[in-house]
């Protein structure tokens, strides 16, 4: 990509980007575009599309318990095409390509993307969910959901289902611990699995903790 473009679109995405969530302002965006662009160095894939996909992919946002919160990548979408449009010198025959990965960018959306992009984008993503930063980016969901960090009489679900609608510490057994076998690329697999061991570090850390204030 054109090093101007690429440099004129991160101005576009930080002042685009309108989430008040820390998990997913726009910083979160710059972090999916660094995992993106080392995931397509190995893999391949456009970058005229994953780098704008990357960058607005987030750029409408609610709270994971919001009635609208599945509605979101599709409103980034529509944000998206709207700002492409308007820039001349971006490939006017990708924008499609570029929504579509923004559309399939959803953890719990069940069919695989036929693009390379789109599921670069995904994978790039879901390393947002593994390793130190996930564990930053859990607790600030928490409390911007209004949730309690965990359940006082089971906090590591070894008697239940997990509940990340209720407890925050819950996202980890429903979410964060499944990343790296969710991955559609050999890189991506390959940086979840390293970072997950950080996650299981810290449940074990924090299992003594609230083992020893009992």
């Amino acid at each position: 990509m054109n090093k101007q473009l690429y440099k004129k679109l991160i101005k576009i995405a930080e002042r685009e980007t309108r989430s008040n969530d820390s998990a997913h302002d726009f910083r979160h965006s710059l972090r999916v575009l660094q995992n993106v662009e080392v995931i397509a160095k190995k893999e391949g894939g456009d970058l005229d599309v994953l780098v704008p996909a990357a960058l607005f992919h987030d750029a409408v946002i609610y709270p994971k318990n919001h009635r609208k919160s599945s509605k979101a990548p599709l409103e980034s979408s529509v944000l998206t095409r709207r700002i492409l449009k308007k820039e001349k010198k971006f490939p006017q025959n990708k924008i499609d390509a570029v929504c579509l990965a923004i559309e399939e960018c959803s953890f719990h959306k069940k069919s695989e993307p036929e693009d390379i992009e789109a599921k670069i984008l995904r994978d790039a993503d879901k390393l947002e969910a593994t390793g130190i930063v996930a564990i930053m980016r859990t607790f600030s969901s928490t409390e911007n959901m209004r949730i309690s960090f965990y359940d006082l009489k089971d906090p590591f679900c070894e008697r239940r289902k997990p509940d990340s609608q209720r407890f925050g510490l819950d996202l980890f057994y429903d979410r964060l611990f499944l990343v790296k076998d969710r991955m559609y690329t050999k890189t991506a697999r390959k940086i979840a699995i390293e970072r997950t061991k950080f996650l299981e570090l810290f449940i074990k850390e924090l299992k003594k903790e609230l083992k020893t204030n009992q």
